[in-house]
């Protein structure tokens, strides 16, 4: 009876919802808030960065090489200058994303330790949240351990700026502990292994801090921690537009608090196609190395890509993960920046063989690209698809990869929602034309 019941409410489902694709050209809808040459619709303006893919000129979209900008400087030059004093650097970009501006030494050396003496969760949470109601999703036990910190806070409905910013910082400084702490008793109580628990240590920065954390013996090597710090610092800001970062402004333009408001973004960050493509690329590049004998071979390799592309390969999407993305054209500097260093811990883990397979699908799939699916499409590797490799290689499973998204982006996020507090104004309501067909209502008795 049941089944009989769910199976006629699918069907009737079906109709109800379908829409003809045909509707939304003809009443000009952006789909996805996407202009039909590609590039997105204009929702809001911003001072936290800036995303250059390609200009716009009268022939249409012109690819150009990628630029990213965090507060108005490159992020070259921000990696270039963090690496030739040879630190790490994501406390300061929090600190340029957050505060607006470049700190001082003696302001960054505060900022710092501030992140590193909020670091610890209450046992309260830990125990109830995290190891007595354990999640065998990361990211489902972050969401709910970021919702729990509300009830703890006894100022958690105030929007203003300096409570917002309060907050803020004790998500960021709480987060690599949670997803360290939800990993381990996701792997205990649902796959066996033994429960280990490492308090944070103030002596070290967040990337040293996690890699502490994570590991049973808390060791690592400079390398380790320097190529984490990077990947951080990365991901830690990418414009308004995509999609967590844009749900974070739309929540946070109803005033709602910011525990609800970070939960709402990574509800965004959880679904698979946003936050899941680093872990695609392994899966795809593990599909890679199963099925070429040769990784030298650069015709077996461009053969089998060709496959995928042709979907009669690896899942069958025709989609070669990793490559292309909705801004960057003809390259993503991100990408570049963390290849370079995926160089040098590939050679210190003996895995320059693999890295030198993703060099040539990076570098062979543009031109089979071209060729099989008959585009003139400009694309190039993306940063996920290298970060999964980089994440392999510190020992990281799969399950931390759209978490480790989080704990760089949670950065970003908090910028935009006070971005939105400041200087939103009002809420973000955009509008949805109804193409349903007029009815009248038929009594009960009446109905077939």
């Amino acid at each position: 009876m049941q089944s009989q019941f769910l199976e006629r409410a699918l069907h009737q489902i079906e109709e109800a919802y379908h829409i003809d694709p045909e509707l939304y050209a003809k009443f000009d809808v952006k789909r996805g808030l996407r202009n039909a040459d590609g590039s997105g619709v204009l929702a809001g303006l911003t001072k936290i960065s800036s995303v250059v893919g390609f200009k716009k000129t009268e022939a249409g979209i012109e690819p150009v090489d990628g630029r990213l900008y965090y507060r108005g400087i490159n992020i070259n030059e921000i990696v270039e200058g963090i690496q030739k004093e040879r630190r790490h650097g994501f406390a300061e970009v929090a600190y340029l994303l957050l505060l607006g501006r470049l700190p001082n030494k003696q302001e960054l050396e505060e900022f710092d330790q501030y992140l590193r003496s909020r670091r610890t969760l209450d046992e309260e949470v830990l125990t109830s949240q995290i190891l007595h109601l354990p999640s065998n999703n990361v990211m489902n036990q972050l969401q709910r351990t970021v919702l729990a910190l509300y009830v703890l806070d006894k100022n958690a409905d105030d929007v203003s700026i300096a409570n917002v910013l309060r907050q803020s910082l004790e998500i960021v400084a709480k987060f690599p502990t949670i997803i360290a702490y939800a990993l381990h008793a996701r792997n205990h109580w649902f796959h066996g292994q033994s429960l280990f628990i490492h308090l944070p240590d103030p002596e070290l920065d967040l990337a040293e801090n996690f890699l502490y954390m994570l590991r049973p013996d808390g060791k690592f090597t400079p390398l380790e921690a320097e190529i984490l710090d990077l990947a951080l610092i990365l991901h830690a800001e990418h414009g308004g537009g995509n999609n967590s970062t844009f749900t974070m402004h739309v929540v946070t333009s109803s005033w709602t608090d910011t525990y609800a408001a970070v939960a709402a973004a990574i509800s965004s960050l959880k679904g698979p196609l946003h936050g899941a493509a680093n872990a695609n690329v392994m899966d795809m590049m593990q599909n890679i190395k199963e099925n070429v004998k040769d990784w030298n071979d650069q015709e077996e390799v461009a053969s089998y890509i060709e496959k995928i592309l042709r979907k009669e390969a690896h899942n069958r999407t025709g989609l070669v993960y990793g490559m292309g993305h909705a801004v960057y054209t003809k390259s993503d500097p991100r990408a570049l920046i963390l290849r370079e260093k995926a160089r040098e811990l590939a050679a210190e883990k003996g895995r320059l063989d693999e890295f030198n397979l993703y060099r040539a699908v990076e570098t062979l799939t543009p031109e089979i690209f071209r060729r099989v699916k008959k585009s003139n499409k400009v694309i190039s590797a993306n940063v996920d698809f290298y970060s999964g490799f980089v994440y392999d290689m510190l020992g990281f499973p799969k399950e931390i990869y759209t978490p480790l998204f989080a704990m760089a982006r949670i950065v970003g996020w908090s910028a935009h929602r006070m971005e939105e507090l400041i200087s939103g104004g009002r809420i973000i309501r955009p509008s949805y034309k109804s193409v349903a067909e007029v009815r009248h209502y038929v009594p009960l008795d009446q109905r077939g």
